[in-house]
């Protein structure tokens, strides 16, 4: 039995105004990746909140949900075994800083916050921000 789980993705809006879109996308396709969904949009300050709700006591909500919405995104749906986890290993730790050679947050990464990549921690969180994103 396969374990093909399904993750989301974000490329964030650091990474999309450096050009950085399909040099991420070649990562994850080298890393054997199915991108099955994509799309490069733009959200508001409150979509950003309704996403990043679980985060709203931390102390860095505000800026996160600022940053999400400052500039384009590109959401995608990724297809892997074991997706989730194999996800979270490229992107690497979310401090670029600490981040393991070879991770796209090593590689691209500018700061804690402008990590360039942002992907669900949870096979359960996957699902409800694949569907925040891609409602049918």
């Amino acid at each position: 039995m396969s374990n093909i789980e399904h993750t989301l993705s974000i490329i964030k809006p650091d990474a999309v105004e450096r050009k950085l879109e399909n040099e991420i996308k070649e990562m994850f396709k080298n890393t054997g990746f199915n991108i099955l969904k994509e799309k490069k949009i733009h959200i508001t300050k409150s979509e950003a909140e309704e996403f990043y709700k679980v985060h709203e006591t931390k102390p860095f909500y505000n800026d996160l949900c600022a940053y999400l919405s400052s500039g384009p995104i590109v959401v995608m749906i990724l297809e892997h075994e074991h997706a989730v986890l194999r996800n979270r290993d490229l992107m690497g730790a979310t401090n670029p800083k600490d981040a393991e050679e070879g991770t796209i947050r090593k590689k691209y990464g500018i700061s804690i916050d402008k990590n360039s990549v942002h992907g669900s921690d949870s096979v359960e969180n996957a699902k409800i921000e694949i569907d925040f994103f891609f409602k049918d």
